[in-house]
């Protein structure tokens, strides 16, 4: 199967009201968390879906919507093979900024609720499995172990010649980015010389590296998707947390999965496009309604 990276607002109009996208304005009030507690003690694979939503409680920018800008440009404008062919010194500042950034956040109540949630249920023989669009990393230093990343790592790279993936958590990545990558919209652009940007460390490639992410327009890792979706296949209860539900194909898996009537739990700040389609519906940041949410049930006996 091979899927890009879009925003669906074609597929889920017909969930929406009024006539420019996916915005929503009815309002689901919170479900009744006890109910939710009922289904979470029986569940044995719980598969846990993530977005930008979930870092927010750690103050990491996503470069979106209104706002979200690094000096005049959104990710949507600097995340493109086009982008990174036209200028990849101006690119790879906008990584650079974001790698530096993330080494001063930490993770936050829910990446920490997730990552308690999946070792404590694993001595019940239990299981948890993250499934994240972020390219942070903080569910793995909250703790996750079993997480797909369907979005990549900031702190990878890929060869733009041999392909070598390889992790990268050089600060800078590069001595010509040191000092680089500052988001002020007055900021001019350093047009590094490309044969000093990050460069392949295999050996008799030399070639030039690119953030191991996927851009828009880019097909997801066919390997990746398909790991997910064994274990959306195999879930038994779903939780989305902290997207906005509009990316496809992301924005599709948990719909799919209440389809066939496995259990949904949405925990957000606002109502998605997907969300009256869900069992359960918690409003308000993930730090605060995740972690009572995960938190150890009185049936549990490890």
């Amino acid at each position: 199967m091979i899927v890009s990276r879009l925003t669906y607002r074609a597929l889920t109009s017909h969930l929406c009201t009024g006539r420019g996208g996916p915005k929503i304005e009815m309002t689901r009030p919170s479900s009744d968390l006890a109910e939710f507690r009922k289904v979470f003690a029986k569940a044995q694979h719980i598969a846990i879906l993530t977005g930008a939503g979930v870092s927010a409680g750690s103050g990491v920018p996503t470069f979106r919507g209104a706002g979200g800008y690094w000096r005049k440009w959104q990710s949507q404008d600097l995340a493109t093979p086009s982008a990174f062919s036209r200028s990849p010194s101006l690119v790879w500042e906008f990584y650079h900024y974001r790698r530096e950034l993330m080494l001063t956040k930490n993770p936050n109540p829910a990446h920490i609720a997730i990552a308690e949630c999946e070792a404590r249920l694993a001595k019940q023989g239990r299981s948890v499995v993250v499934i994240t669009q972020n390219i942070d990393e903080l569910h793995r230093r909250a703790g996750s172990k079993h997480v797909l990343e369907i979005h990549g790592s900031l702190f990878k790279t890929r060869c733009t010649i041999c392909g070598n993936i390889a992790t990268n958590h050089k600060s800078p990545i590069c001595p010509a980015l040191e000092g680089k990558g500052a988001p002020d919209p007055k900021a001019e652009d350093a047009r590094i010389p490309v044969e000093d940007l990050p460069r392949c460390e295999e050996e008799g490639c030399n070639g030039l590296l690119r953030p191991h992410v996927v851009w828009f327009g880019e097909t997801l890792d066919s390997d990746i998707l398909t790991a997910v979706e064994q274990e959306l296949d195999m879930c038994d209860l779903c939780l989305v947390v902290g997207t906005s539900s509009i990316v496809y194909p992301a924005a599709m898996f948990a719909p799919q999965v209440a389809a066939r009537g496995v259990p949904v739990a949405e925990f957000n700040m606002e109502d998605t496009p997907a969300t009256l389609r869900f069992r359960f519906h918690f409003d308000g940041p993930c730090g605060s309604t995740l972690p009572p949410a995960l938190e150890r049930h009185e049936t549990e006996t490890v």
